[in-house]
């Protein structure tokens, strides 16, 4: 049996790695996701199994239950709600970590009272090498970076589902290094105690718990003052905490399989956190401390409140002008989502081309509320793979597109980015979409984007704004396309 559990684990270690492999594609994606699914399937069973936690039955029953409970997710969970839910799964994996971990003191407390009972109850005379200081150093970094991670990610659900709109307040920062600096005292504290426990197990006790409740309050801190324009980073890097968890919690229970899993969704994490920082032109420590991304709260108004010209369109201009393009490019962002809009794209992609129009679609690496929020949305609506092009292969493209259709995206294609060096974007990379010969944006409003300012594109001389919800002005769009065709 124990040659077979090794072999699970090896088994679910490969479909780990090559799962994630599958995932820098999206023809790949899919299966690569399935594949790690299998991998982790295996490794549950063999952990279980190797530890006699559950017979068959509780097995089969604790598997059908949880996958019932992740189908109706999948299936109820609107895209919109997508990046909360990741939000959760982060949150939810980091606290697993941390349970798991604190477990293991009170079982290792437990096994060793029974041991001394057997002894004649002399506690001090039962050898406690087995608990050193590594092990409590390790079990100590499992909790704390749970903990952070769980907090953290219920404060980003409740800024990306709009629960939650405070972005801290006065002295955050001055209280963020207290805690810090309690977490620290906590981990210190617990590591000194742990040559001593259990025959003293007051001070290892009660680290653990100032530990966890400190760590708590922390992740709850660093994540308050973030807003909604660094949320991609910010789920990305809880998404590689939560991996960090529990690769800890591996080391603590000396599972290969966990140790290999968290060490890959930990390193994927921080790889995908650095992508986009590099997005948005900005560090790490900026995304954490800078305060960039506030809520908007509407559109800024130009200097002194002056108001400034924009020209509006209707959907059989638009529909007229996309008849007569040889080549378009559609611009999605969080706006698509909300509107659940990416079906009728689909649909008048296909009868653009139909009409020997090419069609493609422009992807920021951090357009909508987490990594790849615009991919999957497409996919859902079986936009084709290769139709998808990212920022940095389609950006020299624009200049010679006809047309581009900007569908809920905002500080993404705002061209201050490049040339005002007084806006909170400037430097990040966006897409060149003020450079095509005419441009389409389709809002509800002029409301600012997440960094609260207003997009210079809306006021360019090739922009028409295309005013309503999205999916209703693309099926008006569509009609007067299907009106255009001849009989």
């Amino acid at each position: 049996m124990e040659t077979v559990i090794t072999l699970a684990y090896l088994v679910a270690a490969a479909l780990f790695i090559y799962g994630i492999k599958r995932l820098s594609s999206p023809v790949t994606a899919r299966g690569g996701n399935r594949m790690a699914a299998v991998g982790m399937l295996i490794a549950v069973v063999a952990a279980l199994m190797e530890e006699r936690i559950l017979n068959v039955p509780e097995l089969i029953a604790g598997l059908a239950l949880g996958g019932a409970i992740g189908a109706v997710l999948a299936k109820r969970v609107p895209m919109t709600a997508m990046p909360e839910m990741v939000a959760a799964f982060n949150g939810f994996g980091g606290i697993a970590s941390a349970l798991v971990a604190s477990a293991e003191v009170l079982r290792y407390y437990a096994r060793e009272i029974g041991v001394a009972a057997e002894a004649g109850g002399d506690i001090s005379a039962v050898a406690t090498a087995a608990f050193d200081r590594p092990l409590a150093l390790t079990i100590a970094l499992s909790v704390l970076i749970g903990c952070v991670t769980f907090s953290g990610s219920f404060v980003a659900y409740g800024k990306l589902s709009e629960r939650l709109k405070s972005n801290g307040f006065r002295g955050l920062r001055a209280a963020s290094i207290l805690v810090g600096l309690g977490v620290l005292a906590a981990t210190v504290w617990m590591v000194v105690a742990a040559p001593a426990f259990p025959a003293v197990e007051g001070p290892v006790m009660t680290s653990l718990v100032a530990l966890a409740a400190l760590a708590l309050v922390l992740g709850v801190f660093l994540v308050l003052p973030i807003g909604g324009a660094d949320m991609p980073v910010v789920i990305a890097l809880l998404n590689s905490y939560s991996g960090l968890a529990a690769a800890a919690t591996g080391f603590v229970l000396s599972n290969y399989a966990l140790i290999v899993s968290g060490a890959l969704v930990g390193a994927s994490g921080l790889i995908l956190t650095k992508i986009m920082c590099d997005a948005m032109n900005r560090s790490l420590a900026n995304v954490l401390l800078g305060g960039f991304g506030a809520e908007a709260t509407g559109g800024a108004a130009a200097a002194g409140g002056e108001e400034r010209p924009i020209r509006s369109t209707s959907a059989d201009d638009v529909a007229v002008l996309l008849s007569y393009a040889s080549s378009v490019i559609v611009v999605p962002g969080y706006g698509l989502a909300v509107a659940q809009a990416q079906h009728e794209v689909r649909e008048m992609a296909e009868i653009l081309e139909r009409q020997g129009v090419e069609v493609r679609y422009a992807i920021h690496p951090v357009a909508g509320r987490m990594p790849g929020h615009m991919n999957v949305l497409l996919a859902e609506a079986n936009v084709p793979y290769d139709k998808l092009v990212e920022m940095d292969d389609i950006n020299a493209d624009f200049a010679t597109t006809d047309v581009v259709l900007v569908v809920g995206a905002n500080d993404v294609v705002n061209p201050a980015a490049r040339t005002d060096k007084t806006s909170p974007i400037y430097g990040m990379p966006i897409l060149n979409v003020d450079e095509a010969g005419n441009v389409i944006v389709l809002k509800r409003s002029m409301r600012a984007g997440y960094a609260g300012i207003e997009n210079e594109l809306f006021y360019n001389p090739k922009t028409q704004m295309l005013f309503g919800d999205a999916k209703a002005s693309i099926k008006a769009v569509i009609d007067e396309l299907k009106a255009l065709q001849p009989a």
